[in-house]
Parts: structure tokens; C-alpha cells; sequence
């Protein structure tokens, strides 16, 4: 399945049934009178997050989503009947954006979590409701209300604890095979990995999330290399691992440009926590490595480590480090979630059953 995580689409509610007017007419009723019906409620398109999905193609070939309109009302006082929802099923992640791709009109980030884009029109009075001891025999009924329509943009920003970041070849994709089931294509050429990869590790019963990005490069804010539009699928990371590669001339210059092109995005990813992870140790000597750790301590006060995605070496310990920082995280969300479940949850009194009694 071919990745996409933006997409431009169109919606529509339905429009109001429109009202009816009617007289009661029959033979042997002495008293008639109006009696047509209110037109149904168009319907809503609504925006769901749910579980499977981690692309938006489905919307590359599906741009235009409209609503039903509401059923007219009709005579004997018949209500029409509303139209249905039309939903739109959404990865969880998913951001909804108006037309100006700046202002944010709903944020998608839990299974079954549902937001109403466009409402639908309500329905038309019918003429029943107009009469009145005046005016006893009304021919006037109202149309529906119009739905709504706007263009909106649909962006996916994944839904992970850590994120790779890194020079394009710094080990990111050998990396996280070597952690998870994940198989990213590994080739040593740059921009190996061209969209954003998932994948779960375990560490000490733990579990967790970490999302490889496509590498960044110097100017990757002003569109070079494959720009940095990819940042944002790891706005949501509580932690950044920060891979450089080794056997680099200099890896200082190397952490540098990287941290640059984090300030230049923005969105709190340059203040995010850190840990800095130098690669491909294996293939480095230990004098060498000492030095290259004594070069960054003067750029950075985030832990250091020594790794090789390729033999395995220190790959647990980068994973302990990342837990650490996650951890805090799991339990406020989880904190979160309790309270808002205690508040939903009915009080202890309306549990109780009711004595029965005859009155």
C-alpha cells in the first residue's frame, strides 16, 4: 500500500427536508384542518479515527463526500425522516485543517474518536405548525436548511513515543530492523527510506512505538533533499533518538546540522527531550569513539551513547534510555484516562439496587 499523509478533500452536508403542506380532508370528519409534516435533518459528515489504517491513499482517489439530503415531510403529520451520517474513516493521527491549511478543525489522536465537520441542514416547518386560532387553515411550509460545504485538508502525523532522527545513511532504517519487526528497505545510498516506517520494541516487558523518518540534510527547511515536511509525523514522539553516523569526519558538524534543521521547523521539536546515539560503532575504535563523545559533550548535555544497529552492540541500553523518558508519559495518560473514566462513571449510589415496594 502506497504511503500518503496529506490529502485535499471536499465535503457536503445534506440539506433539511422541506416542510409539507397538507389538509386533512375526509369524508364524514366534520373537523380537517392542516396537517402536513416537518422535513427530516440532512445529514452530518463526520471525521472518525479508527484502527487499521495508517495512510490516507483512499482519499487520493476519492476527493468529493456528500451528505443526503433530509426525506420531505408529508401529509398526517409525517415527519421526514433525517438522513444518515456520512463518515469519513481516518488513520488514528489524523489532523483536519481548513482551506488555509493553518487552522486546525479537529485533532484525531484515539481509536473511535469522532468529530462533526460539516451539519446538516435542519428540516422545513410544515404547515401544521403554523396554525393557530387566527390563522386556522396555513398554506405556508419552509424549505430545508442548506448544508454546509468547505474544502479541507486531511494530514496524518503518526502516532509514536520515539522518534529516528538523523543524516541520511546515519543507520536509522538498520536501526530500527534491528529493534522491531519493522523491515524499512536498508541500502547504502542516501534516501533509502522515502516516507515514515513503524515499528514496535520491546525492552525489559516493555513496549513501545518508534517512527524512522526519511533523512534530513543542510537547507532540508528551505525544500532541499526531501525538505522536512516528514518532521511532522514525529511531533507527537515524547523522545528524539538522534543517530549519527560514525565513521563521519566529523561528527559534531554532523549534530549540528541536524539540531539547525529542528530549530528552522519548529513546533517544540528543538525542545524536545534528546539522546544522542552514535552509530556503527562496531566499525570504529574505542580511542576514536571516546573522542567523538568528548566533542559532542561540548554541544549537548543529553545522555551519549555508543551503538551498532548493524552487530547489536548497545542497541538495549539506547532502548532503556528511551523508556526512561517514555515512561513518565504512560503514567500521566494513563492517570488521565482513570479520571476521565471516574468522572463519566455513574455515582456508587445509583449502582445500588432499589428496595422493591408496591406503591
Amino acid at each position: 500500500m502506497k504511503f500518503l499523509d496529506e490529502a485535499k478533500v471536499y465535503i457536503r452536508s445534506g440539506d433539511g427536508g422541506a416542510g409539507c403542506v397538507s389538509f386533512r380532508r375526509e369524508k364524514f370528519v366534520e373537523f380537517g384542518g392542516p396537517d402536513g409534516g416537518d422535513g427530516g435533518r440532512g445529514g452530518d459528515v463526520v471525521a472518525e479515527a479508527v484502527d487499521g489504517l495508517n495512510t490516507l491513499i483512499d482519499y487520493r482517489y476519492q476527493q468529493h463526500f456528500k451528505a443526503k439530503t433530509g426525506t420531505h415531510g408529508m401529509g398526517a403529520n409525517r415527519t421526514g425522516k433525517s438522513a444518515p451520517a456520512t463518515i469519513l474513516k481516518l488513520p488514528v493521527g489524523t489532523q483536519i485543517l481548513a482551506e488555509d491549511k493553518e487552522t486546525i478543525l479537529a485533532d484525531l489522536t484515539e481509536i473511535g474518536q469522532t468529530a462533526i465537520l460539516a451539519r446538516g441542514g435542519l428540516g422545513g416547518r410544515g404547515n401544521a405548525t403554523f396554525k393557530s386560532s387566527t390563522n386556522q387553515a396555513p398554506r405556508r411550509a419552509d424549505p430545508g436548511e442548506p448544508g454546509e460545504d468547505r474544502w479541507v485538508w486531511l494530514r496524518l502525523k503518526l502516532i509514536a513515543d520515539a522518534g529516528l532522527v538523523g543524516l541520511p545513511n546515519a543507520g536509522k532504517s538498520t536501526f530500527l530492523n534491528a529493534v522491531s519487526r519493522a523491515k524499512p528497505k536498508i541500502g547504502d545510498y542516501p534516501f533509502t527510506t522515502l516516507h515514515p516506517q513503524l515499528g514496535v520494541v520491546g525492552v525489559d516487558s516493555h513496549e513501545f512505538v518508534i517512527a524512522d523518518i526519511p533523512g534530513l540534510i543542510e537547507g532540508a527547511h528551505e525544500g532541499s533533499g526531501l525538505g522536512d515536511r516528514f518532521l511532522g509525523h514525529i511531533e507527537r514522539c515524547q523522545v528524539l533518538l538522534h543517530l549519527i553516523d560514525g565513521v563521519e569526519d566529523n561528527v559534531v558538524e554532523a549534530y549540528r546540522t541536524i539540531r539547525h534543521e529542528l530549530t528552522a521547523y519548529g513546533n517544540g521539536l528543538d525542545e524536545k527531550p534528546e539522546i544522542v546515539a552514535i552509530n556503527k560503532s562496531d566499525a570504529s575504535i574505542p580511542e576514536l569513539l571516546a573522542e567523538q563523545v568528548a566533542a559532542l559533550r561540548k554541544e549537548t548535555d543529553a545522555p551519549i551513547l555508543g551503538i551498532s544497529g548493524a552487530a547489536g552492540t548497545g542497541v538495549i541500553d539506547a532502548l532503556r534510555a528511551l523508556w526512561r523518558v517514555i515512561e513518565p508519559f504512560r503514567k500521566a495518560e494513563a492517570e488521565r484516562r482513570a479520571a476521565e473514566a471516574e468522572k463519566k462513571a455513574p455515582p456508587e449510589e445509583e449502582l445500588e439496587p432499589k428496595p422493591w415496594s408496591p406503591l
